[in-house]
Order: structure tokens, then sequence, then C-alpha cells
């Protein structure tokens, strides 16, 4: 145990040693000041050549949104309709059917807002073709999306007072030239050489020892697997994703993959601070953001280390911990910290089932996905962040009896109602998106559907409302894991969800782009012996108060009816 605990404290530290040079770098790459991959600027002239853009013309936030949301639109009907005909198309050789269009209509959503989360199997439910030129084609650029909406935010409160918030397509380009390309490639080939495979021959064969005769599928996996983690997406390559001995074939894969998913999204917030010249901001931010993290992780992993309470009555001996859905490779120690990272981070991929940890593992999982705002995807978790930072400058004003501010800008009546919306947003999808499945499960079991409603559920317990939640939770929050008991393959789960993931990723990229680009355009005020200072450790734990508060307040009564009470019937 010792040796995983100190495998889990290597990996950190190693993140840390990437993620904040990396910061450095990405903010000199947005700022346009000269950096070492400046020899990458003829490939993307070419492109915006080709494209017909213009970086010199400079967006005010309506224009990058209406920039943001026009490609992502496109992207969504050009993969739907790949999705479906697949099976029409090259590059097939396993002979993977097309998708129903409700099954597309998950997909095809879920890829577009990073969110990954897959109604079916990887290596049975699409073809090479739509892996590589859908799938991986989005991680990139999703990924890219939401890079690009934060560094519009960066731009607003560079400036003392400003409209022109640089060009979408810009940042946009440079967030994949610059940093998910090189990085994949990396990546991709540490993956090749330590035995992922990155060919695109079809199933091979081989003969088990009990004498069955096994196809195993390969293809192009190692590519879509770098950017799966470095983009924070999430989607597997193959359906036991990174639990598979291709996806994550040894421990030293198993860190490479840890350390991927975590580094951009620690970096975007390093690059904030140096980008808008307030450096101690962005590391209270990082601070209030990894105390979060600790206090998510630790008891996850006393959770899983100490194993099943109900197999230790039975005088069963749990050595090295809860071992029900783990891979022997990695050990419980090694999951807890990746079911951690991968709902902080809204990652969503997995080296171990969530739906067999421990009931307080799946709280912290949920609760991980429900704050959504400690690190966070590429980009979007800073966003996260900013809307709580926003109202706690709000509250923070109103109990000293000042005007809010932040950075220099009065935060009035229009800012604080949008921020109150986006907070409110998630609870709403959240909860009501439960409510109508428990609903639908427990009113309407014998409906007369493909998938009757009383199949879904392999626990129909404690555990099996925890199913729903988490669905629907990493549905909003852009993760994409999810506890596999629950039978989601069907038009009720597709459907639900798909529109869950569309609101719950682009509505909170609008509301905080909006409130920067309100606040950027306002006269900018100089500090005085009077104003809040938002990068010091009173206003850091005000934050963090805010943020317990408020998703205590939503979730707990949710979070009792699931895991809790799971928890406390094992007790028994």
């Amino acid at each position: 145990m010792n040796t995983e605990l100190i495998g889990i404290i290597a990996t950190f530290l190693l993140t840390l040693v990437i993620a904040i040079p990396l910061g450095k770098y990405l903010a000199k790459v947005f700022a346009g000041e000269k950096v070492w991959t400046d020899f990458l600027k003829p490939l993307e002239n070419g492109i915006y050549k080709l494209s017909g853009i213009n970086i010199k013309e400079q967006m005010n936030w309506k224009q990058q949104l209406k920039a943001l949301l026009t490609i992502n639109i496109l992207w969504l009907v050009y993969g739907f309709f790949v999705l479906i005909f697949q099976d029409k198309l090259p590059f097939n050789p396993d002979g993977n059917p097309g998708m129903t269009p409700d099954l597309a209509f998950n997909t095809i959503i879920s890829f577009v807002a990073n969110c990954n989360l897959q109604h079916y199997s990887g290596e049975s439910g699409v073809s090479y073709l739509t892996q590589q030129f859908v799938l991986m084609f989005l991680q990139f650029v999703s990924a890219a999306t939401g890079i690009a909406a934060a560094v519009v935010l960066f731009k607003a409160f560079r400036d003392k007072t400003t409209t022109q918030l640089g060009n979408f397509w810009e940042f946009f380009v440079r967030a994949i030239t610059r940093l998910l390309l090189p990085l994949s490639i990396v990546m991709a080939l540490i993956l090749t050489f330590n035995g992922t495979p990155a060919s695109y021959d079809g199933k091979d064969q081989f003969v088990s020892v009990q004498g069955d005769t096994v196809n195993v599928s390969r293809g192009p996996a190692a590519q879509l697997i770098a950017i799966k983690h470095l983009g924070t997406n999430g989607g597997g390559y193959f359906g036991a994703n990174s639990a598979h001995p291709f996806e994550n074939p040894s421990y030293l894969t198993n860190m490479v993959e840890m350390i991927a998913q975590v580094i951009i999204p620690i970096a975007m917030i390093i690059a904030f601070g140096y980008f808008i010249r307030r450096k101690k901001l962005a590391w209270t931010i990082f601070g209030v953001m990894t105390i979060g993290l600790f206090m998510l992780m630790i008891p996850t992993l006393s959770s899983e280390l100490g194993g099943n309470p109900a197999l230790a009555k039975m005088g069963i001996s749990q050595a090295t911990g809860a071992m029900e859905g783990k891979e022997v490779r990695f050990g419980p120690a090694a999951t807890a910290y990746w079911s951690t990272l991968t709902t902080v981070i809204s990652t969503g991929s997995v080296n171990g089932m969530h739906d067999s940890t421990m009931p307080l593992t799946g709280l912290w999982q949920l609760l991980a996905m429900m704050i959504n705002g400690f690190y966070g995807g590429c980009g979007v978790g800073l966003l996260n962040y900013f809307i709580y930072l926003i109202i706690a400058v709000f509250i923070s004003g109103l109990m000293v009896g000042r005007t809010p501010e932040f950075l220099g800008h009065k935060v009035e009546a229009r800012e604080i109602k949008i921020a109150a919306i986006i907070t409110l947003l998630s609870p709403f999808l959240i909860l009501a998106g439960t409510a109508i499945s428990s609903y639908v499960f427990t009113n309407h079991g014998d409906a007369a559907w493909a998938v009757q409603p009383k199949a879904w559920l392999n626990n129909p317990g404690f555990h099996g409302f925890s199913e729903m939640l988490y669905e629907v939770t990493s549905s909003n929050a852009n993760n994409g894991s999810g506890f596999e008991g629950l039978g989601d393959n069907n038009v009720f789960w597709n459907v639900l969800t798909g529109v869950i993931i569309f609101l719950g990723r682009f509505l909170p990229i609008i509301g905080p782009v909006a409130i920067a680009g309100l606040l950027g355009a306002k006269k900018f005020i100089p500090e005085s012996a009077g104003t809040l200072k938002t990068d010091t450790k009173t206003f850091a734990l005000m934050t963090f108060a805010v943020i317990l508060v408020l998703n205590a307040l939503s979730y707990f009564p949710a979070l009792a009816l699931g895991p809790l009470a799971e928890y406390f019937t094992q007790l028994r």
C-alpha cells in the first residue's frame, strides 16, 4: 500500500513539474509573444488563408460566442450523418453497423460537447473512420473550443477597459497547433512503444488457455487515447476505457494518462495569472482548487483502501483494500486517485469500474462533478470557477457595504443575474433529470418500449438511484463516466442525456464569457484602501465557502437518497 501511495504522490508532483511551465508557455502563446513554436506560423497562416479568416479582426464577446456556437453546430450535423451511415463508409474492417438515430444524436452531442458519454462499446460501436475522422477530430476541436473561450476571459481582464477581445479563430487554431497536437504526438508515441495498438488492421485471433478462439479488436487506438486524456475528453477507444489492457498496458502508461489529463487544466490557471499580470490571483485560485481536490481524494483513498465492511463481517481478508471492479495491475489506491481526477477534471475516463466502488467513493465522485470547478476541463474549468468567484465577490461586497468589484470593474445587477442563472442551471438539470428518470422507472416500469424502464437497473435499491443520479450528473458536468449498472442505450436515456449535455456544456460557456465581456467594457477603477482584494487567503476562504454552501444546499437530499443511504445500509 505504501508503494501505491508513493506512486500517487510522484504522479501528482510530476504533473506540477509539467503543468506550471506549460502554463507560462500558454500565456505567451495567447498573448502573441515570441515562443519556440513560432515555426508553426506558416501552417497557421495557411489555415487562416484557406478558411478566409482575418485574425487581425478583433471580436467583442457576442461575436466570439457567435463564432463558437456556429462551428459547433456544423460539427453536430456532420458527425450525426457519419455515425448513422458509417456501415456504408470505408475503413470498417470489422463490419460495425451504423448507429440508430437516437444513439447517433446522443453520441455526436456528447463528443462535440467534450463530454464523451458513450452509450455504445468503442470497439464494436464505431468504425475506424468514425473513430478518427469524427470522434478523435471532435476530441481536438472540443478541447480547443473550451480553451479559446477561456482565453476570451483572459483578454477581458488584461487591459483596463476594452471591448476588443481578440479573435476566436486565432485562439482556437493555436490551441490545436501549439498545444494539443504536439503533446498528443508525444503521448501517442509513448503509448505505442508501450503496447497500445496503432494500426489499421481488423480483429486478431488467438487461442486462450481454455482452448477457445478469441477475437481481439485493435486499430488506431494510441492516437485517440492521447487526445482523449490531454483534451479532458475521456471517450474510450475500447468499451472498458483505460481499464482495458490495450488502452492502458502498464503502470507506466497509467501514470502517463493520469498526468496527461491534468496538465492543461492546471496550466490554464497558471496561464491566466501570467496573461493578466496577476500571478498571485492565479496561485490563489490554484490553491483553492488543489485543497478541494485533496478533500475529495483523501476520503476516497480511505474508503477504497479500507475495503468492504460487508465482506469484513464475513471474515474475508482485504489486505489490499476493496478490489471489486479494480485492475490488479493498478490496485485500489491508483484507481481511487484516478477516479478523483477523472471526476474533478471532467475527463470521465476510468481505469476501474465506478459502479463497483464503495458507496462513499461514489459520493465523492458525484460531488466532484456537481461542483465542477476544481481544475475542471480544458478551459471550461476556469470558466466554471469564475462563476463562483463572481458570486463570492458579490457576497463579500454586501458584507463590507461596498459595491462589488472584480479586477477594477464594478460587478452590477446584470452580471449577478447571469451568474445566478448559471449557478442554478446545474442543480436544475441534475435534479430534474434524475426526478424524471426515477418517476418513469417507478411509475411506468412496464411501458411498452423497446427497453422497458424496469429493465434499466441491475440494482433497483439505493445504488440504482445512484446509477441514475450519476448518469445525469456526468452528462451535466461534461464528464462522460458512468455507473455502468444502468442500461442506458435506449431512446429515453439517449435523448435525456443528449439534451442535458448540450445545455450543460454551452450555457456555462456563454455565461462567463458574457460576464467577462460586460465587465471588461466597464470603466476601470484603480485600487484603493477600500478595494476588496481577490488574491488573499481570506477571499480564497470565502470562495471555498461559497462553493461548499451552494453545492451542499443543492445536492445533499439527492446524495442522501443514493450513496449515503447505501453506505449506512452496509453498516447494519
